[in-house]
């Protein structure tokens, strides 16, 4: 059965152009009516203009659909806020939350000034926090929720010079994983996209075919299915090029080595087999490392120590 999102009302960061524009054109299309957000700075978050977001709600409602423009920045929790607000009053509520808005502030560790880590992290981490927490409310008063966070390989798998980029990516996974456990009797699912697409992040670093490839509008369909009626929750989806892919974070079953003085170099010695692939386990939550290191010990579930 298709996917309609007739009647729900979807906030979708960063929004003005690449993958933010094409997933807003996306659920409109769906049905959806979409709040267009977009600071309209740089890539490296410099600027700001409204100009970019106005397009798309220009190319939504010449197809027919519902949108509004909004220049809110999404590392002030008052604008956030105000967003909602302005989203709430014309629509009633917010059913769906799309935080991709980003920056890049690429360069290797050792010659990365810290005031461009801060502000990577407040962009990616704290802006999406600002508007999930801004959302949350209503969601939980409303008995239905979908917010996708925007993760990435960088995050889940490192790359060179981007040491804040992959900080605040991965941290984005960590908080998927709780309000995913927090949203769940209030049928709010959380999930994270880790997209691969041919934006201007990428531009002058790929050849022009592998842009092609790479369109942004190839990513958006993972969107769509992570805020249906029947997304899953917790998942991380990755998207490019067609292909979907998902990640997960595993825990292996490990061995028991006991307290004598060389459990450090059995740890050494055995790392191989403490990680052995065939027994990796995905948690439900982060209680199970230690009840699994507990069984490991001896102890039965339940048992006291």
């Amino acid at each position: 059965m298709a996917i309609d999102l007739t009647g729900k009302v979807a906030i979708v960061t960063g929004a003005g152009g690449g993958l933010g524009r094409e997933h807003a054109l996306l659920l409109a299309r769906r049905g959806a009516s979409v709040v267009v957000n977009d600071f309209g700075g740089a890539v490296d978050g410099s600027g700001g203009s409204t100009e970019a977001a106005i397009k798309v709600v220009d190319e939504i409602t010449a197809a027919g659909g519902a949108a509004m423009a909004n220049g809110a920045d999404v590392t002030d929790f008052g604008q956030v806020q105000a967003m909602v607000a302005d989203a709430e009053a014309r629509w009633g509520k917010v059913d769906i939350l799309v935080a991709n808005a980003g920056i890049l502030r690429d360069k290797s560790f050792a010659k990365m000034d810290l005031d461009d880590f801060r502000l990577v992290l407040d962009v990616h981490l704290m802006g999406s926090v600002n508007c999930v927490k801004a959302v949350w409310d209503g969601m939980r008063s409303r008995g239905f929720g979908r917010v996708v966070l925007t993760t990435s390989s960088t995050g889940l798998y490192g790359n060179f010079g981007q040491a804040n980029y992959g900080a605040a990516k991965l941290a984005l996974v960590g908080l998927m994983n709780t309000l995913a456990l927090e949203g769940a009797k209030y049928d709010i699912k959380v999930n994270c996209l880790a997209p691969t697409a041919g934006t201007r992040m990428l531009e002058g670093l790929m050849p022009d075919d592998v842009l092609a490839a790479l369109d942004p509008s190839r990513v958006s369909p993972a969107v769509l299915a992570l805020v249906a009626n029947e997304a899953p929750t917790k998942t991380i989806l990755c998207a490019g090029a067609g292909s979907f892919e998902t990640a997960r974070i595993t825990l292996s079953k490990g061995r028991y080595l006991g307290a004598s003085d060389d459990v450090a170099e059995q740890i050494l010695a055995r790392l191989e087999e403490l990680g052995d692939a065939d027994e990796m386990l995905v948690p439900e939550s982060g209680s199970a490392q230690g009840a699994l290191e507990l069984q490991n010990a001896g102890f039965s579930a339940g048992q006291g120590a």
